[in-house]
């Protein structure tokens, strides 16, 4: 067993890695979905693009981005961004790919969490590629475009 959780070192970095993602212009994005785990608030937004995609049943446009903004006890704690870019893909071995997705963390003040590891946001979102990699694939197909609570 300890010679397979150093093997994983090896290929996953243990903190931040450089990646294409950039924090978006938030405010033109459209909150979808909230999920709620203990004290943990995690509002879901995305483009307008990508909920008109899913909804006619089309792939998710390159240059699309989602935020995953994740508050704990009513404060930003930090956010989460999901960037496609054409081709973006190939800067990862194939075992490591989503798609041309790729992850990056960002504290309440914008700038890159160098403390997170966006190798095991591949690994995770990895199992979700039958949904575009998306955990709420559902959530936005069903989107009726009211701000949820």
């Amino acid at each position: 067993m300890a010679a397979a959780i150093a093997a994983l070192a090896l290929v996953w970095p243990l903190h931040a890695e450089p990646t294409r993602v950039t924090f978006p212009d938030i405010e033109s994005l459209t909150h979808y979905t909230t999920v709620r785990r203990g004290n943990v608030t995690e509002h879901i937004l995305t483009t307008p693009a990508a909920i008109e995609a899913v909804k006619n049943g089309k792939p998710i446009p390159t240059d699309t981005t989602f935020v995953l903004a994740d508050y704990r006890d009513g404060k930003i704690y930090r956010y989460f961004v999901m960037e496609k870019g054409a081709g973006w893909g190939a800067d990862y071995d194939e075992r490591r790919r989503t798609g041309d997705w790729q992850f990056q963390w960002f504290w309440p003040d914008r700038t890159i969490n160098e403390k997170e590891n966006t190798a095991r946001c591949q690994s995770c979102h990895g199992s979700r590629a039958d949904s575009e990699f998306l955990f709420t694939f559902i959530q936005l197909r069903d989107f009726d475009g009211r701000t949820p609570d």
